[in-house]
């Protein structure tokens, strides 16, 4: 499967190898192998059984990886959007499947205060602060697979004046600098740090769809559900819908004739006795078509019992039906598998480095390869993608083991072949011409021979 994808090196600003032998290409197909042969960073690339075809120490990946000139983006589109189509190649979708794009953030957490532009980020999760990044992540969803394509990093300046990102005036200059040209790709990136998560979705998604990618529904959560990106959403051409959940707090709608929030729209549409149950999902549900500042939209109101607290989903799709909207918008849930699932197996986010570049490198990588094992999953019966993980794994640790016992069955014959005084190849062919347990070893390709 890697094999398979190639890049131009000029398109995508890789810089010219002077040796040949330490090509981008294969420098970049080590770095998408590492998680496979439990190499967690180029600092453990000597002892690996990697090292042994192509023999470069840790600076080359680091160089590779702390080039500001490299266009990390295009790359992954480059890369992604070839295993996507070779998936939608080789398989059937469902057509009542919409295909969704999924936004979302997760915690990157960091334990280097020197790290270029680390700071305080507030875990929703853990309701405390923590060092790292905010990852802003956006995702196609076929219908069966989930195929992260793009991502921004993000930094919290917080409220407290005297310590911006939550840092003391002496930590923040102890973090590490480095000066970018101002046309760099990774000057590009450092400028998303300090953007709004808001306007990164929005500059993701118009760049989504400029490369290609087309879809039904751009699907959030409550956070990034704002009058903001429904209006990006419903005014672009290739005639998308948004579909989100909505915070119960104090924004207005216009509804029967009032102007209301979603707490009063609920409690009257109670009060008109328009409460349902769906036996399917087993929820109690209310809907209706509301004014959003001028874009008609439909809310769906839903608890799992009659004392449950209420809970709110918006689409600018006003002919779906509450069960289809619910359908369409679990699917959002395979963004917090990928966060999941990348952060145990592939290592998203537990880069170190000290240079910023090396972070959206290290990022991007884990991107390509989660939709590698996407794709694979696609043509093999995996039921999860840790389950291809592993066994994927556990494939290269026994060539691995394999390639240590050849390496010593080939020290013992050369350590005979002195003893006997003979010719080393003559021993080692009369060993496998007569011994059938032997002969399968031949079958290795490209192994290096000592002795």
């Amino acid at each position: 499967m890697i094999r398979s994808l190639t890049f131009s090196d000029k398109r995508l600003g890789f810089p010219q190898a002077n040796n040949l032998k330490y090509s981008n290409h294969s420098k970049l197909v080590l770095l998408l192998l590492f998680p496979f042969f439990e190499i967690k960073t180029s600092w453990h690339y000597a002892d690996s059984a990697l090292y042994r075809f192509l023999s470069c120490g840790k600076d080359i990946f680091y160089r590779l990886m702390n080039d500001a000139s490299i266009d990390w983006r295009n790359l992954a589109y480059s890369l992604n959007t070839r295993l996507i189509r070779k998936v939608q190649n080789n398989s059937e979708l469902d057509p009542s499947r919409p295909r969704c794009l999924i936004v979302d953030d997760t915690d990157l957490p960091k334990t280097g205060r020197r790290i270029e532009l680390i700071g305080k980020i507030f875990s929703h999760v853990t309701h405390t602060s923590k060092l790292g990044f905010k990852g802003l992540f956006m995702g196609y969803h076929d219908g069966k697979s989930f195929f992260p394509l793009d991502f921004s990093l993000h930094g919290e300046r917080g409220k407290n004046q005297s310590k911006p990102y939550g840092l003391t005036p002496s930590q923040g200059k102890k973090r590490y600098s480095k000066k970018r040209m101002k046309t760099s790709k990774g000057n590009e990136r450092v400028s998303e740090y300090f953007v709004s998560k808001i306007e990164s979705m929005v500059s993701m998604i118009r760049l989504a769809i400029a490369k290609g990618i087309r879809f039904d529904y751009v699907l959030t959560d409550s956070w990034f559900t704002c009058f903001e990106i429904i209006k990006f959403v419903v005014t672009r051409r290739i005639g998308c819908h948004f579909l989100g959940m909505i915070r119960m707090g104090k924004t207005r709608y216009g509804a029967l004739g009032k102007s209301l929030t979603a707490k009063e729209i609920v409690d009257l549409l109670r009060r008109k006795k328009m409460i349902r149950r769906s036996k399917l999902l087993g929820y109690y549900y209310a809907e209706t078509v509301v004014d959003f500042k001028g874009i008609q939209v439909r809310l769906y109101f839903c608890k799992a019992s009659k004392k449950g607290n209420w809970n709110g989903i918006v689409s600018t799709n006003t002919e779906l039906s509450f069960e289809q909207a619910y359908r369409i918008y679990s699917t959002r849930w395979s963004v917090e598998v990928f966060f999941k699932e990348s952060k145990q197996h592939l290592g998203l986010g537990s880069c170190q480095a000290q240079d910023f570049d090396a972070q959206i490198a290290s990022t991007t990588i884990c991107m390509v390869q989660y939709n590698i094992l996407a794709a694979i999953k696609r043509f093999n019966d995996y039921e999860t993608l840790g389950e291809l993980f592993r066994a994927s794994q556990k494939e290269t640790l026994k060539l691995t083991i394999s390639e240590q016992i050849w390496l010593i069955i080939i020290e013992l014959v050369a350590e005979l072949s002195e003893i006997f005084n003979t010719d080393t190849e003559t021993l080692m062919e009369k060993l496998f011409t007569e011994n059938e347990r032997l002969t399968k070893y031949l079958n290795f390709k490209n192994l290096p021979q000592a002795g």
